[in-house]
């Protein structure tokens, strides 16, 4: 297993005993947690459920009608 060492402030390491404290979580666990949310490639469980929840709300494509086309993207 991968170990980091992290640099912070007194200030942002007393924020983050307390909020382990609360979850009652290592702050590694912690940690780990965060960089997985931020790298995923999924969207929240919280969002997905959202799918749908608004009768009638139009598609990209309805709205999209009256719009002038995008602007060619460069490629990198």
């Amino acid at each position: 297993m991968a170990q980091i060492t992290l640099y912070i402030d007194d200030d942002t390491q007393t924020a983050l005993r307390d909020k382990v404290a609360r979850l009652k979580v290592s702050q590694s666990q912690y940690v780990v947690g965060l960089i997985r949310q931020a790298t995923s490639n999924e969207w929240p469980v919280e969002v997905l459920e959202l799918f749908g929840s608004i009768p009638d709300f139009p598609l990209a494509e309805e709205l999209r009608v009256n719009q002038p086309p995008d602007a060619p993207r460069e490629v990198w």
